[in-house]
């Protein structure tokens, strides 16, 4: 008789040029290195398109996640880290595409305007850099007009120290004498 495990995720969203990528990845690094069975999903993907499908009232990503969590679950997974830029805001139609017994933690990065220029100027090349600064500068200001996740400042930190911050604000990871260890 197999047991059914609930599904334990953590919604990364912030801007663009906060981390939320480098976050994902550096967090993935530290349950890899604690053997925390995961997976990471960029939302970012899960729905890009010309024309935009979620302009005209099609739910891609939200199907694609369920379809990509369906195949993890299957193969035995039950830990989820999930990025996009305003993925905290989305998080209740997030949980449904996820499935029953969803435990779910929000954690929104922030970074200054200027922090966050800086960062994109060195992703960026040719012509877009206004608009993704524009566009950053907008999701910001809705972000935190409408907030209700654990909020995690990424201004002067490193990757290491903002991913065990939002694994232990989630409680995944428990610090012990300076070790990281799952939590129970």
């Amino acid at each position: 008789m197999q047991v059914d495990i609930s599904t334990d995720v953590i919604f990364i969203g912030g801007r663009s040029g906060v981390g939320k990528s480098s976050v994902a990845a550096e967090a993935s690094h530290i349950l890899a290195r604690a053997d925390i069975r995961h997976a990471v999903i960029e939302g970012d993907n899960l729905d890009q398109a010309y024309p935009e499908p979620w302009r005209n009232g099609i739910d891609l990503a939200e199907q694609n996640l369920a379809a990509m969590w369906r195949n993890y679950r299957s193969a035995g997974y039950s830990r989820l880290i999930y990025t996009n830029t305003v993925s905290v805001l989305q998080i209740p139609t997030l949980v449904a595409a996820l499935g029953p017994d969803v435990r779910s933690f929000g954690a929104l990065l922030t970074a200054t305007d200027t922090t966050a220029a800086q960062r994109l100027a060195q992703r960026e090349i040719g012509s877009a850099l206004e608009e993704h600064i524009e566009r950053s500068n907008l999701a910001a200001a809705r972000l935190d007009a409408a907030n209700t996740a654990h909020t995690i400042i990424t201004d002067n930190r490193s990757t290491a120290d903002i991913a065990r911050e939002m694994l232990s604000a989630a409680g995944w990871l428990v610090s012990s004498a300076g070790t990281d260890r799952p939590s129970i």
